[in-house]
């Protein structure tokens, strides 16, 4: 039986490739996004939040199981979710919440790999179109007519007023945007077209002292596709630096028109929280499925362990419990969304679940055991869009140890393309950029040879097998 005064609705929004540094609640530079800052404004922000993956379909699959990638068994683009496993979708339906996802799945389509443990389901194909999108309506294909942002948070406020009253829901309001290839809709289109948006503090970095795995990556500037991803041919003339930052301006004005469509359906998300009286009794939460590079380190894209690409925003807003304002420096993970909501739900946390409940956190109590490091891997080796290594590694709040161990071990999406082994090493508190590798230097061997004791350790404790190269 529910409990509709102690059990609270659930409203799970997510953006795709969102990085925290273009929110204002973040403090960004290069935007604003006064609908979102609400959630943050009203709620809390985490600003330590990290992803164990960095790329879409393996963190969704975390997010909903709340199991590492190894078992959860979506390691790349291409390996489908197998729908019949544990999510917390499913056990909220236990306990008598109705479900619902809309919009971005990309976890396959068709038999088990299907969306389950939703009342209703509306999706995209694959990873979607930004106009009149085809999407799967509880299996059936339509065709939409729209721009997609919209289309999505059309969908989810018509599901929502639909809904049954009597009980609690969760819903899953996924936004394709700001995906790559960045189409704005008509409304944005021309946002940014007297600005000149700043370049980021590494826009310019070099790679020096730097592996090869970050030498070879097809994600700078000069990757991104005139026609497709810049609206445009390269004009004739220009310097490589003039045509670097030619090309930066076109794709991040792109981006955060896309973005300002998200932050426009957020905000009508939210007004219909407050005119149906159920704001107060209802968790918001925003996140995107990873980070990104907005030309830092003169990149576009994820995949890599480096920070703009770890780092997922995530805000929460939830009257009874969050003071407004707050600010969370703890160190959380997407891994840990799922139990959260279980335990808001009342539903229990099975214990086969790798993550731990943000509840505590959220009200303001830290546990004195809370994580001081989390494990990443990424295994997509070597794809043909991006040429990315496979690897793993280490944070914790002062310092980060990736290993680039290079293999693909047959996995569906990754290239038979073995490299050879190479470390990183990053000191976060004199480094926040993570421009200087200090692997080699004496001067940290101590702590190189602790953070490789803790990583062997973490790996253990989440089942994962260490490389051995």
């Amino acid at each position: 039986m529910s409990n509709t005064q102690n059990q609270p609705n659930i409203l799970f929004i997510m953006s795709d490739d969102h990085a925290a540094h273009a929110m204002s609640c973040y403090g960004s530079r290069i935007n604003e996004t006064p609908n979102i800052d609400r959630i943050a404004n009203e709620g809390m922000r985490f600003d330590n939040c990290f992803c164990t993956n960095s790329i879409c379909a393996p963190s969704r699959a975390v997010i909903l199981t709340g199991l590492y990638n190894h078992i959860a068994g979506v390691r790349t683009l291409v390996e489908n979710f197998d729908s019949r496993q544990q999510t917390f979708p499913k056990l909220l339906q236990k306990v008598g919440y109705q479900t619902a996802i809309v919009g971005k799945w990309h976890l396959g389509h068709g038999g088990d790999s299907d969306p389950s443990g939703f009342d209703y389901w509306c999706v995209l194909k694959g990873q979607g179109l930004y106009h009149d999108p085809l999407m799967f309506e509880n299996g059936e294909a339509k065709t939409f007519p729209g721009y997609a942002t919209d289309v999505t948070a059309d969908l989810s406020l018509d599901w929502l007023k639909r809904r049954d009253k009597s009980r609690p829901f969760m819903l899953m309001c996924h936004h394709k945007a700001p995906h790559r290839p960045w189409t704005p809709d008509e409304k944005h289109a021309h946002m940014y077209d007297d600005v000149t948006i700043p370049e980021p503090e590494t826009f310019y970095d070099d790679y020096a002292g730097k592996s090869e795995a970050v030498l070879e990556a097809k994600m700078r500037m000069e990757h991104l596709k005139p026609v497709v991803d810049l609206k445009s041919e390269v004009p004739e003339g220009l310097s490589a630096k003039e045509e670097k930052q030619w090309r930066y301006q076109r794709y991040i004005k792109d981006y955060l028109r896309c973005i300002a469509a998200v932050d426009d359906n957020v905000g009508r998300m939210l007004d219909y929280l407050e005119e149906d009286g159920i704001a107060d009794n209802t968790i918001v939460v925003y996140t995107s499925d990873q980070g990104f590079f907005l030309g830092d380190h003169g990149w576009f894209d994820k995949r890599f362990m480096y920070e703009e690409s770890l780092r997922m925003p995530f805000i929460v807003r939830y009257p009874k419990a969050i003071k407004p304002g707050s600010v969370n420096k703890d160190m959380v993970l997407n891994l840990d969304f799922a139990e959260t909501f279980l335990d808001y739900a009342g539903a229990g946390i099975p214990d086969n679940m790798q993550g731990q409940s943000l509840r505590p956190l959220l009200e303001g109590n830290t546990p004195a055991d809370w994580r001081q490091s989390m494990y990443y891997r990424y295994w997509m080796h070597c794809d043909d869009a991006h040429n990315v290594y496979s690897h793993y590694g280490i944070r914790t709040h002062d310092y980060k140890l990736i290993f680039y161990y290079g293999e693909a071990f047959g996995l569906k999406g990754s290239r038979d393309l073995p490299k050879n082994p190479e470390w990183e090493m990053f000191d976060l508190r004199k480094d926040p950029y993570e421009i200087n590798n200090v692997i080699n230097d004496p001067a940290y061997a101590d702590t190189k040879a602790k953070l490789k004791t803790e990583l062997a350790a973490l790996q253990e404790q989440f089942k994962d097998e260490p490389v051995n190269k």
